[in-house]
């Protein structure tokens, strides 16, 4: 194995046990609220509400999964559905007031979580492992 594929090979791994505990970290902040909820909850924050085929297309999930993950949420109280004024026959989905409050605690304990998870790094590395992660994410 190459150098270049240890290298992948490692960032593989160490992406899989991120993503592990992330979505630890999601149950044990809100029970209720998984990982994927946290996130669609963000994004409708992010663009004032939309569609869920908005969010299957964003996030490459199939419509059903977006479905059930909503279907949740709505019966948590924390996202509602909203008539498009511009054509009457589209549902957007909004956060409810409940949502936005709990999306806030929510974004608001995972932040410290995470700031004591780095606490001892330096601020360079802070700088560099923000610049890569923008640009891991903004690759195809």
């Amino acid at each position: 194995m190459s150098h270049r594929e240890e290298s992948v090979a490692t960032i593989q791994r160490e992406l899989t046990s991120f993503a592990r505990r992330a979505r630890a970290t999601a149950a044990q902040l809100h029970p209720e609220l998984s990982l994927v909820s946290f996130t669609l909850l963000a994004h409708l924050e992010d663009e004032g509400g939309c569609r869920a085929t908005d969010l299957a297309a964003h996030y490459l999930l199939d419509k059903s999964t977006v479905s059930r993950q909503i279907a949740g949420l709505e019966r948590l109280g924390f996202v509602e559905r909203r008539v498009d004024p511009a054509d009457q026959r589209v549902q957007v989905l909004h956060l409810t007031e409940l949502g936005a409050r709990t999306l806030a605690q929510v974004t608001a304990s995972r932040r410290v979580a995470l700031q004591e998870r780095l606490a001892d790094w330096d601020e360079a590395d802070l700088d560099r492992f923000a610049d890569y992660l923008r640009r891991y994410n903004a690759g195809r």
